[in-house]
């Protein structure tokens, strides 16, 4: 949100906004267009509407992780985002749309993944605890936590975890109980998550980065490179 600044002018002239054009009396006023042309004018309501947009997702991220996906409703998250319970409608459509939404994420997989399968672990385990430390209220995390007391984000969770993990990790192993491989390898990155960041077992919370790292590289490697 911005301001104008002010400007001071004489008693009894009238002020004007920076930039603003000083008609004639009786001349309309013309409306004025941005640097950009009509088209970026047109444009100034889409952005607008982002920004509520994502201030609702975010906002229903912090609902959904304090009180989870049954206790949470369309009230209080448009509280969260100070915004109309209607626009929250108006932009998500139901609860379960926005839940859907709020807790989406995508791995980058074309930007982890190397030639060497060593690199391509420390990649994704570096990218995934960097990602939960950075934000305890990430849509992955904030699955987790609400799979655990709904069933409606259990089977998100499963879906999701099979598309985004399974599916792609096993189309990458040469090995006939590659799918199993796979799902091992899910099931140890997501316990290691969980067990450092939402259950905050201490030997996991306090461990240094770079000891995680470096004692399960070689156990992950082992489950996608098997020939190696």
């Amino acid at each position: 949100m911005t301001c104008a600044d002010a400007v001071t002018n004489a008693p009894g002239q009238a002020v004007h906004a920076p930039g603003q054009a000083v008609h004639a009396p009786g001349q309309a006023a013309q409306r004025k267009v941005g640097p950009g042309g009509p088209a970026e004018d047109a444009a100034l309501p889409e952005r607008k509407g982002e920004r509520t947009r994502r201030r609702i997702l975010t906002a229903a991220r912090r609902k959904f992780a304090e009180v989870g996906y049954e206790r949470a409703t369309i009230r209080a998250i448009a509280t969260e985002a100070d915004v109309d319970k209607s626009s929250v409608i108006q932009y998500f459509g139901s609860k379960q749309d926005l839940f859907r939404e709020a807790v989406h994420w995508q791995i980058p997989h074309d930007e982890l993944t190397t030639s060497d399968p060593g690199q391509t672990v420390e990649n994704r385990l570096r990218s995934m605890l960097d990602t939960w430390a950075a934000d305890p209220d990430s849509p992955m995390a904030v699955l987790l936590r609400t799979s655990m007391t709904s069933d409606e984000a259990a089977e998100l969770l499963r879906r999701h975890l099979t598309v985004q993990v399974t599916d792609h990790i096993a189309a990458t192993i040469d090995a006939p109980d590659a799918r199993l491989r796979a799902a091992l390898f899910s099931a140890i990155m997501m316990g290691l998550a969980a067990q450092r960041h939402l259950l905050h077992l201490p030997d996991l919370a306090e461990a240094d980065v770079e000891d995680i790292v470096r004692i399960a590289t070689p156990l992950l490697r082992s489950l996608i490179a098997p020939e190696m």
